[in-house]
C-alpha cells in the first residue's frame, strides 16, 4: 500500500467522524480505535462502526476496558447528565462529564496499536474551542502526550518511528468542523453525540454535548440531521 497507516480514536459522535474523513483525505490508511469503557451512552459504538464502514477505515477495533470501576463521572457512575446549561456556564469549570485520565488512557492504547502497525500517526478529535472545558482537549495536553510518547517507545528513542498526535480540530469551531466534514462528504446522520443517549441512538438535545452540536449546525447554516427523542 502506498498510503501510511494511522490510527484514529473514533468515538461515533460528530468530532471523531471528521477526523476519521480528514485522514483519509490526507492520505492515511485510517485504523479506528473505539472504546467500550462502561460509558453510559454506549450507542455511540454502534455508530462508531457506522462511521468506519462508511468513511473507508482499514480496519476498525473496539478495546474492551471499564473505568465504571473507578467512576468519578457523569458517564461512567450514576451520576446525573448536567442538562439545559447556559453558554457561560459551559464556558467555565470542568463539568461532571469529565472522564478522568479518559484521553490519556485512549492515546495510550492507540499510542500501542500505532507502534505494532508500524506507524507514530495517530489521530484525535480533541477541540480547545467548542468544547466542555475538559483539561484533556487543550494544546499544551496534546503537545505533552507527544513529548511524552516519544520517550516511552521503542521507535521514539531510536528515532525510527517518531510519534505525531494529529488534532487537527484543535483551533476550530463547531461550526468549521461541522462544514469541514460537510465538504468530506461525512454523513453526520450516522453520529451519535449525545451524553445521555437512548439505547437507539436518539440524542436527549439538552446536554452540553447536544447543545454545542445543535448550535455548530445553527451556525455553519446547514440542517441538523440528529435524531431526537423529543421535538426539541
Amino acid at each position: 500500500m502506498d498510503e501510511r497507516r494511522a490510527v484514529v480514536l473514533v468515538s461515533g459522535g460528530l468530532d471523531s467522524a471528521t477526523v476519521l474523513a480528514i485522514a483519509r483525505r490526507d492520505g492515511f490508511a485510517p485504523y479506528a480505535l473505539s472504546f467500550r469503557y462502561g460509558q453510559r451512552h454506549a450507542a455511540e459504538l454502534a455508530a462508531a462502526e457506522r462511521v468506519a464502514r462508511a468513511v473507508g477505515a482499514a480496519k476498525h477495533v473496539v478495546a474492551e476496558i471499564d473505568l465504571r470501576l473507578f467512576g468519578g463521572s457523569a458517564l461512567t457512575a450514576d451520576i446525573p447528565v448536567p442538562k439545559d446549561r447556559a453558554a457561560d456556564e459551559m464556558a467555565h469549570g470542568i463539568p461532571v462529564t469529565y472522564v478522568p485520565a479518559r484521553n490519556t488512557i485512549f492515546l495510550s492504547f492507540a499510542l500501542a496499536w500505532a507502534e505494532t502497525l508500524g506507524t507514530g500517526d495517530i489521530f484525535i478529535g480533541v477541540n480547545a474551542l467548542d468544547y466542555s472545558g475538559y483539561p484533556d482537549c487543550r494544546p499544551e495536553y496534546v503537545s505533552a502526550f507527544e513529548r511524552m510518547a516519544n520517550l516511552a517507545t521503542k521507535g521514539g528513542v531510536e528515532g525510527t518511528l517518531p510519534v505525531t498526535i494529529h488534532a487537527p480540530l484543535l483551533t476550530m469551531t463547531k461550526a468549521r468542523i461541522v462544514k469541514t466534514g460537510t465538504a468530506l462528504g461525512v454523513d453526520y446522520s450516522l453520529t451519535v453525540s449525545c451524553y445521555d443517549a437512548s439505547p437507539e441512538g436518539e440524542a436527549c438535545g439538552r446536554c452540553d454535548s447536544c447543545v454545542l452540536r445543535a448550535r455548530g449546525f445553527r451556525e455553519a447554516g446547514l440542517p441538523d440531521p440528529t435524531r431526537y427523542r423529543t421535538a426539541g
